[in-house]
């Protein structure tokens, strides 16, 4: 690990409580506090993925999951956050060199949010490209400074065609926050404090520059944090599912041992035979969802050191491996909020939070079950085909 990360991680940890101080407000208020915001940004976890040679950490993969984790194990929606800013990071190199070190040039806490699912239009037109439509799930865009619209090109009326063959290309554009349309949309289940509003943009004129392949782009700047984008952004997600599993692990522990005694029974938690055993259970799943992440983070650092991205089957692999992480987080969580009783049921109980949190977690395509499929088809050498 090096000075980078692991001053990063120290950071972290200093931050913690008060984040977990902050849970509450930071649901309320469905997005980050502002001067919350501003210590995570002093603390350097929105430069973790950006290039050293634009004054970012550059940490790797490994370093980079631990801080998820973390972040997670104090609040799930702060550590979401951090994880999405890290992933347009990694996806924003693919623009050209020129735009890129202009982008970073006055400032190294450049925050993106938006979506590279094609939803939009992203129409040819003399100097560069009109942009229409209208994305949700923009976590993070309040606070962002830049908003990344993506949709499949039109070109002469006609859908562009991709490098893969049937499916048209896609590109992304990259705007300003005050050029979109924010609507509040995001009153949902879990993982409230994330923000993610739809945004909309209309006949909006964007240079060629401001626009970029976030699949098949090449890269602006060197390094292996910049390959295999995609494969990241699932272990990602495993790494916020560990952290939160692990936040639930926390508090049904501290719930016993302040020696709570569920109504019209003899023992106390922590006396509880049945609850001993649904504890070491679900401590146990954690760290063996843990061990699984860090092995297929080591394989993937070393696939991108030796100067490749990760082929499909290899993906698949790592993507299974992350559903399964979130559907193992999510079990662990609903055996802590089951072990809490009717205290649990409380708005004022971070045990249904969590719950709320991981099961809107485990609802993100990057880690559906659909890539446990994918795996299996991976593994008997059957055909993948793209997407799920």
């Amino acid at each position: 690990m090096g000075n980078n990360a692991g001053a990063l991680l120290n950071a972290i940890r200093d931050l913690s409580p008060l984040i977990k101080a902050r849970s509450a407000e930071i649901e309320s208020k469905r997005e980050l506090p502002k001067d919350l915001l501003e210590e995570l940004i002093a603390a350097g976890c929105f430069r973790m993925s950006i290039p050293q040679s634009h004054a970012g950490l550059e940490i790797d993969l490994p370093a980079t999951l631990t801080a998820l984790e973390m972040l997670g194990r104090a609040d799930g929606s702060v550590a979401w956050l951090v994880m999405v800013a890290c992933q347009f990071a990694l996806l924003l190199p693919r623009l050209p060199l020129k735009r890129f070190d202009a982008l970073y040039a006055e400032a190294p806490n450049v925050i993106a949010a938006g979506s590279i699912t094609p939803r939009g239009e992203i129409r040819v037109v003399d100097g560069g490209y009109e942009v229409n439509g209208r994305w949700p799930f923009a976590s993070g865009c309040k606070h962002s400074q830049w908003l990344i619209a993506s949709g499949f090109v039109m070109e002469n009326g006609a859908l562009r065609p991709g490098p893969v063959p049937g499916i048209p290309q896609s590109r992304s554009a990259i705007l300003p926050v005050e050029r979109a349309t924010i609507f509040d949309t995001w009153s949902v289940s879990g993982l409230n404090g994330t923000g993610s509003h739809d945004f909309e943009v209309r006949a909006l004129q964007v240079a060629e520059e401001d626009t970029f392949d976030p699949l098949f782009g090449q890269l602006a700047v060197a390094g292996p944090l910049y390959h295999g984008v995609l494969t990241q952004a699932s272990l990602h997600m495993a790494a916020v599912a560990i952290g939160i599993a692990q936040h639930a692990v926390d508090d049904i522990t501290a719930m016993a041992t302040a020696q709570k005694r569920r109504s019209l029974t003899r023992l106390s938690m922590i006396e509880t035979p049945l609850f001993q055993y649904r504890l070491g259970h679900a401590e146990t799943t954690v760290r063996v969802a843990r061990a699984a992440l860090k092995t297929d983070a080591a394989a993937f650092w070393a696939i991108v050191e030796s100067g490749r991205a990760p082929n499909q089957p290899e993906h698949c692999l790592m993507a299974g491996t992350a559903a399964w992480i979130a559907e193992t987080a999510a079990a662990v969580v609903t055996a802590c909020y089951t072990g809490g009783g009717a205290t649990a049921l409380y708005a004022t109980s971070p045990l249904q939070r969590h719950l709320r949190d991981i099961h809107t977690l485990t609802q993100h395509i990057m880690v559906a079950e659909g890539w446990l499929t994918k795996a299996g088809a991976a593994l008997l050498g059957q055909e993948i085909g793209f997407g799920l």
